[in-house]
C-alpha cells in the first residue's frame, strides 16, 4: 500500500512539473496590433521637432528649408528600406509658375497649358518636389495612398520678433504620421493586399500643387481606390477638450466611420472624434485633389487654433498624446483601406 501511494505521489508531482514547464498558450497578436505597437511619442517628437526647427526657416516650397525637409524625409524612407515609387528614385520633380508679382489675383499654376501661357511673358518659377515610396501589394491593380504636405509658409524678415512660420502642427504633425504609418506597415510582417503609396506633397500652401501635379501625371491614377490625408493633427483648438479632432470621410462609405469607432475601443485610444461624413470632401487640403476624381477619402484634422499660419506654431505647443493616438487610429484605417473590401 505504501509503495502504491508513493508511486501515485510521484505521478502527481511529475504531472505538476510538466504543467509548470509547459508555457501557457499566448493569444495571437494580429499584424494590425503589431503595427499599432510600433507607433510612439518619441518618434513623433523627433520628426516634428526637426521639421519645425528654426534652421529650416519654415520649409517654404521651393526654398532651401523646404529642400532640407524633403532630404530628411528621403533619408527616413531609405533607413526603413522602403521602395521608391518610381525607378529613378523617391523624388517627383515638377515646375510651377506664377504671373509677375504685381499682377493681382493670380495663383501658382501647375498644369502644363497654364505654365506655357505664363511663360510667354514675365513670370515667376519654382522647382518643387513630391516625395513618394511604396509597398507593393499582392494585387498591384489596386492602389491606396496616404499623404501629408511637408511645406509651410517660410519666414518674413519684416516681422517684428519671431519671423519664422515653423509649422509644427501645419504640417510636420502630418508628416510624422505618414512616416510612422509606413514603419507600422513594415512592423506587421505582412504584405498588404493592395499596393500602398506613402506620399509627401510639396507646395500645398501655394494651392495643393504637389497633389494636383501627381494626379494629373500619375499613369495609374485610375487604380487608386482610396486616399487618407493628414493636415494638422497636433494641437487643441479648445484646451478644455484635448481629445477633440475632426474626422472627415466620404459619406458613401459609412464603414470608414465604423472603423474608427471600433478601433478607439479596441486599442484604448484617448480620442473624441467629431464625425463629419461628406458627400464629396473637396475642400481644405490635399484630400480635395482626390475627392474631385471620385476617390473615397479619409482626412484627420484637429481644427484651427490661434497659431494657425502664425509664427507661434511650435513643437512645444503640440498635444503629443493626441497626435500619437490619431496616428495609431489612422494606421488601422489605412491598414483596412489596404486590405479589406469596401
Amino acid at each position: 500500500m505504501k509503495k502504491y501511494l508513493f508511486l501515485v505521489a510521484m505521478m502527481l508531482i511529475g504531472a505538476a512539473n510538466m504543467n509548470a514547464a509547459t508555457p501557457k498558450k499566448q493569444a495571437k497578436v494580429t499584424p494590425e496590433a503589431k503595427g499599432v505597437a510600433s507607433i510612439n511619442r518619441a518618434t513623433a517628437e523627433a520628426h516634428v521637432n526637426f521639421l519645425a526647427c528654426d534652421e529650416l526657416e519654415g520649409r517654404e516650397a521651393g526654398w532651401k528649408g523646404g529642400r532640407i525637409a524633403g532630404n530628411y524625409i528621403i533619408s527616413c524612407l531609405k533607413q526603413m528600406g522602403l521602395q521608391p515609387l518610381f525607378e529613378d528614385g523617391y523624388v517627383q520633380p515638377f515646375e510651377v509658375c506664377h504671373a509677375e508679382r504685381q499682377k493681382k489675383g493670380q495663383r501658382w499654376e501647375v498644369h502644363p497649358d497654364s505654365i506655357a501661357k505664363l511663360k510667354q511673358g514675365v513670370h515667376q518659377s519654382l522647382d518643387l518636389r513630391n516625395i513618394l515610396c511604396k509597398i507593393e501589394g499582392k494585387n498591384p491593380n489596386e492602389i491606396v495612398i496616404i499623404g501629408a504636405h511637408y511645406d509651410h509658409l517660410g519666414y518674413d524678415p519684416m516681422l517684428k520678433g519671431d519671423q519664422i512660420y515653423n509649422g509644427a502642427d501645419d504640417n510636420a504633425s502630418g508628416v510624422q504620421a505618414v512616416l510612422q504609418v509606413a514603419r507600422a506597415f513594415l512592423a506587421t510582417g505582412e504584405q498588404p493586399e493592395r499596393t500602398t503609396i506613402f506620399a509627401f506633397w510639396d507646395g500645398e500652401e501655394k494651392g495643393l500643387l504637389g497633389s494636383r501635379y501627381f494626379a494629373q501625371v500619375y499613369p495609374e491614377i485610375n487604380k487608386v481606390k482610396g486616399y487618407l490625408n493628414y493636415d494638422m493633427i497636433g494641437r487643441n483648438n479648445n484646451e478644455a477638450n484635448p481629445k477633440h479632432f475632426v474626422y472627415f470621410y466620404t459619406e458613401a462609405y459609412p464603414m470608414f466611420g465604423d472603423w474608427l469607432k471600433n478601433d478607439i475601443v479596441t486599442y484604448g485610444l484617448e480620442l473624441d472624434p467629431n464625425y463629419r461624413p461628406w458627400d464629396k470632401p473637396v475642400g481644405g487640403s490635399d484630400n480635395g485633389t482626390f475627392a474631385k476624381l471620385g476617390i473615397p477619402i479619409i482626412w484627420y484634422h484637429t481644427d484651427a487654433h490661434p497659431d494657425y499660419h502664425m509664427p507661434g506654431d511650435h513643437g512645444e505647443r503640440c498635444n503629443w498624446e493626441k497626435m500619437v493616438d490619431i496616428t495609431k487610429a489612422s494606421f488601422t484605417a489605412f491598414w483596412k483601406l489596404a486590405n479589406e473590401k469596401y
